[in-house]
């Protein structure tokens, strides 16, 4: 088995009161040795190297946490979640809060299923749904305290499958690259239209000067019944 060295992160993790404990960590690394199981099965991540996995994974999503508060018993749905990325780390980080792993594709959510199964997690499940269908349907629709995704794509896109999702209230939170300055004010008018403020941005430097940015959509009224649309005329003619 693999150990993760999560110890290198804990003191930076702590400065935000993250605290990787024991029972974190030995989560954490049992997540870290099923992605790299299961990968050589299914492709999970492009990532393998244990540090890099630590680093451009594990620590990653925490820094979420750095930047957006979430309450105890907070709903949260990670939208396109692929290998758990961030909602997985987000709920052992934060037993306390609820989590919607949403995906489209089962596989990733046999997987994670998986992870939740051997990690002994309550208050996390997996939804196969597709994000807009998910924000059209009752039992999702302005549901959650946060939405958040991590590069699933383009903003103004991400912003339209992501916004229907959140209550009144609660935000969008966009995980993005070096393009989120640009990728925010393109966003800027969907927010509007789906019930959400001006994104705001938060940077932060990985390792190897990678950049990270946490955009943040207040959701500040309802969404209009009309959105989502179908993924043809989100993709064609973005808001």
């Amino acid at each position: 088995m693999i150990d993760f060295n999560f110890n290198k992160i804990a003191p930076k993790c702590a400065e935000f009161g993250a605290v990787l404990d024991s029972e974190r960590i030995e989560r954490l690394n049992l997540y870290g040795n099923l992605l790299l199981s299961w990968n050589e099965k299914m492709n999970l991540t492009a990532i393998t190297d244990p540090e890099e996995v630590l680093y451009k994974h594990f620590y990653d999503c925490i820094l979420f946490l750095k930047h957006i508060k979430l309450n105890n018993g907070d709903s949260l749905v990670d939208v396109g979640t692929g290998a758990g990325f961030p909602g997985m780390v987000l709920k052992i980080m934060r037993p306390d809060i609820k989590v919607t792993l949403l995906d489209s594709l089962n596989k990733r959510l046999v997987f994670l299923n998986d992870v939740i199964e051997k990690s002994g997690l309550d208050g996390v499940e997996t939804v196969h749904m597709r994000a807009e269908d998910a924000g059209k349907s009752p039992l999702h629709r302005e549901k959650y305290d946060i939405a958040c995704a991590r590069a699933v794509a383009a903003l103004p896109a991400l912003a339209e499958y992501c916004l229907p999702l959140v209550k009144k209230g609660g935000s969008f939170v966009a995980m993005k690259g070096a393009s989120a300055n640009e990728e925010a004010v393109a966003a800027a008018n969907a927010a509007r239209l789906l019930g959400g403020e001006k994104p705001t941005i938060i940077c932060e430097t990985l390792t190897g000067n990678e950049s990270r940015a946490f955009i943040i959509t207040k959701k500040i009224s309802q969404t209009p019944t009309k959105y989502p649309r179908k993924p043809s005329d989100i993709s064609k003619q973005p808001l």
